[in-house]
């Protein structure tokens, strides 16, 4: 099984201007969530404009998605919903540059794709769209009772604020 959502595109067979409407089947869902340590993953699907201009390819649309995730503190599951739109550019791969030498990369170059100059792999490239689309740290309802029970402060109490007012009426 392949943690990739298989939709690869060979470049000579991109049109400008194609429309692609695309629904990750269930060996896609299981291997995706597998990959981004998902308890479940119901439901992928992207809305994709093509255009092309040569060898660069750019895909706009949305993403959307059903899963759950596990909350950081009781590892409970969290029900949660992806809708983003997203753009990706594909480029093909530059030449090799001397190690040594450093590449800076610009708020633009943050959504490039580079490809072999045949195939697009945009199914790859929309499940790394969802994992960066995922709260980094779900929290469950019971998660701030558990931190309670673990002797944990919650935030408000751990503030310099909440210090200061507790001082204030003489209560520290």
């Amino acid at each position: 099984m392949s943690d990739r959502f298989a939709h690869q595109l060979r470049l000579d067979q991109i049109r400008d201007g194609k429309r692609l409407d695309l629904v990750a089947d269930e060996a896609e869902r299981a291997a995706i969530a597998k990959r981004l340590d998902l308890p479940r993953l119901e439901r992928l699907e992207a809305h994709v404009t093509l255009s092309r201009t040569g060898d660069i390819v750019r895909a706009s649309g949305r993403l959307a998605a059903a899963l759950e995730q596990n909350c950081v503190i009781t590892n409970d599951p969290v029900p949660a919903h992806v809708d983003e739109p997203f753009e990706l550019l594909f480029m093909p791969e530059p030449p090799v540059s001397a190690p040594e030498e450093e590449i800076e990369l610009g708020e633009s170059d943050l959504d490039v794709v580079f490809h072999d100059g045949a195939v697009i792999d945009l199914g790859t490239s929309l499940a790394d769209t969802l994992a960066l689309s995922l709260n980094p740290y779900p929290r469950s309802a019971s998660a701030d009772a558990a931190l309670k029970e673990a002797g944990v402060m919650s935030e408000t109490e751990a503030s310099p604020f909440a210090v200061l007012a507790k001082l204030k009426k003489g209560d520290a």
